[in-house]
């Protein structure tokens, strides 16, 4: 077992269901333009998306652990970003997005449920979120610095870290601030060697640093951003899961040998800018 891959076949991920996160019409109503949604999604619709996106995964040998209802908001659905998991024990993050703040508590909490060790955690003034943080090797995490993680996080997350490589990358200012733009919207690992990323939005050293460890690079193209189409989970080496709906993504990574399976994810992954790496928490690999 290893915690420290973002490609070895994936064995327990904690989820949370979008009627937990989204409570009812009334709630998203309330919610999703103040949280800077794309648009507001169904509520009917988003549960069961939540049931077949469950179904998806069970049906590829993974185990279910879910969060609780428990009144932190819409974008607790995206159950990547409260924590992080590493070999020495979960880290809880600093969220970036202040309505976010109480999400890492929580996760604290049911991780400590599930018999996990006690988790360290990134404390004021860094911030970091989990969809920044993407193991590119089990010695080798590449952590974006961008408005939701702040050099203080990082440094804190080195610090926890030592024999860890950690490869800061600047992210860009994209759509501003208010935008959900994490390093895993540009960068999914999907084997030990090959990667989904968008390249035109990547530091120039970063992608040359990835051509020279041997990484192949599969190009999501732009049109395919905003349908998450570079926002893939690898469930094993070179077996993937993605949001239906970008053909031209998919065909891509089929012609590098991924085999892809995929949901409909317009309620819970488009509307929020989340695919299925913020859909999930990987607790166990290997």
């Amino acid at each position: 077992m290893t915690f420290q891959s973002d490609v070895a076949p994936l064995r327990r991920v904690l989820l949370k269901h979008a009627r937990d996160a989204f409570v009812s019409p009334e709630s998203v109503a309330a919610q999703w333009a103040v949280l800077g949604y794309l648009g507001e999604p169904d509520f009917d619709a988003a549960c069961r998306e939540s049931d077949a996106f469950a179904e998806l995964l069970e049906s590829l040998g993974v185990t279910l652990e879910w969060l609780p209802s428990d009144g932190t908001g819409m974008d607790s659905i995206y159950a990547r970003d409260a924590s992080i998991m590493t070999d020495a024990g979960p880290i809880l993050c600093r969220m970036g997005k202040g309505a976010r703040a109480e999400e890492p508590s929580r996760h604290g909490s049911v991780l400590a449920d599930l018999g996990l060790p006690l988790p360290r955690a990134v404390v004021a003034p860094g911030t970091i979120e989990g969809g920044d943080v993407t193991w590119l090797t089990p010695r080798s995490l590449a952590v974006g610095r961008g408005y939701r993680t702040n050099e203080d996080g990082i440094e804190q997350l080195r610090g926890m870290l030592p024999d860890v490589e950690i490869l800061r990358v600047p992210l860009p200012h994209w759509r501003g601030p208010g935008d959900v733009f994490h390093m895993m919207s540009v960068v999914s690992p999907l084997a030990e060697d090959l990667l989904l990323v968008r390249s035109d939005l990547l530091p120039v050293p970063f992608r040359e640093l990835l051509l020279e460890r041997g990484f192949a690079l599969v190009e999501s193209p732009g049109e395919e951003f905003d349908s998450q189409g570079c926002n893939v989970l690898a469930v094993a080496p070179r077996v993937a899961v993605a949001v239906d709906g970008n053909p031209e993504t998919r065909r891509r990574m089929e012609a590098a040998g991924v085999e892809v399976h995929t949901f409909v994810g317009r309620e819970i992954s488009a509307r929020g800018s989340g695919g299925p790496t913020c859909l999930t928490r990987p607790l166990e690999r290997g």
